[in-house]
């Protein structure tokens, strides 16, 4: 079970360790895997206000290539140097803003599997996709894509994560039914077993994202496919996220 929460461009450097702080005994007894994205310009504070503790730092993205002329990007091994131990890859608003593609997803995850970083890889639908029924199909080709060339005891030895976020209910208030949070992990286990084996998806972490809330968490967190959430605007207030990380 992971509990990640994806800040996105939220806190200064300061607001963030000072957050974290207090973060510390509020978690301190959590027994999920604990998480939180930050800000580029505050990961170093953060990693070193959370040395010792249970709770890791996670980065929002990197860049694909290693180094190079590429004004304005983060490169793995510099997330890798000062402590960041996840990367969050492929989120709908890095999809949906920025030109992110299945293709730079699939290259992002090889990349942070090469510098021994975890990835948490997002995989969700448009509103206009599941009303013409094609969520299924968007899934499965997301993240037949996302992990392609990734061997399988590169997936259950980096400990990767997929995080299935439904782009309608992404800071809509909107939540998917735990039935239908719970059906799409079920296909992207269901694709894993196909690709890799039952073995293999067993052990992969599949959270949901997606207006993960305090109040909802403990029953979405219950079911079978579930293993944990990618927690946006509740993870900005200590209490929420000290609930819903002990959901």
């Amino acid at each position: 079970m992971i509990v990640a929460g994806n800040w996105k461009m939220n806190k200064t450097p300061s607001e963030a360790v000072a957050f974290v702080k207090e973060l510390i005994p509020r978690l301190a007894g959590a027994k999920s895997d604990v998480v939180v994205g930050v800000p580029f310009v505050a990961l170093a504070g953060v990693v070193d206000a959370l040395k010792g503790t249970n709770i890791k730092v996670a980065a929002q993205n990197l860049h694909f290539e290693a180094k190079g002329a590429y004004t304005g990007e983060v490169a793995a091994d510099m997330l890798r140097d000062i402590g960041v131990e996840y990367v969050i890859i492929g989120h709908s608003e890095r999809r949906q803003y920025f030109g992110e593609t299945d293709v730079t997803v699939n290259k992002k995850v090889h990349t942070a599997l090469a510098a021994k970083l975890i990835p948490i890889v997002c995989v969700g639908e448009s509103l206009e996709e599941r009303e013409q029924g094609v969520t299924p199909e968007v899934i499965r080709r997301q993240t037949k894509i996302a992990l392609l060339g990734i061997t399988q005891d590169a997936l259950t030895a980096s400990k990767l994560v997929i995080a299935y976020e439904p782009i309608w209910a992404i800071g809509t208030g909107k939540t998917a039914t735990n039935e239908q949070a719970n059906e799409v992990c079920h296909i992207i286990r269901e694709l894993l077993a196909e690709l890799y084996s039952k073995e293999a998806a067993a052990k992969v972490n599949i959270q949901y994202g997606g207006s993960v809330t305090a109040a909802n968490a403990k029953e979405l967190f219950a079911m079978p496919d579930i293993n944990g959430g990618l927690v946006g605007g509740a993870s900005l207030k200590a209490a929420d996220f000290e609930v819903i990380a002990n959901a």
